[in-house]
C-alpha cells in the first residue's frame, strides 16, 4: 500500500509557536493540518476554492470586528 505524495509542510512566517495551521500543496490541491497534531487528520482543498478563500480573508470577509 501506497504511503501517498509527500507533502512539503509550512506554517506562516508570523506563527511564533506551533499553535497554527500548516499547509502542503499538492498537485490540484491544498493540504491543511494542526501543527499541534501533524499525525492527525489532513483537510484537503480543491486549489480554486482555497485560492477563494484566501482572497475573501485578506479582502476582510471574515473579520469578527
Amino acid at each position: 500500500m501506497s504511503a501517498g505524495p509527500r507533502i512539503i509542510w509550512r506554517t506562516s512566517s508570523r506563527s511564533q509557536n506551533t499553535n497554527c495551521v500548516e499547509i502542503g500543496e499538492l498537485e490540484t490541491a491544498i493540504a491543511m493540518r494542526d501543527s499541534k497534531d501533524r499525525q492527525g487528520p489532513v483537510l484537503i482543498f480543491a486549489r480554486d476554492r482555497w485560492i477563494d478563500f484566501v482572497a475573501s480573508a485578506k479582502a476582510g470577509e471574515f473579520d469578527l470586528n
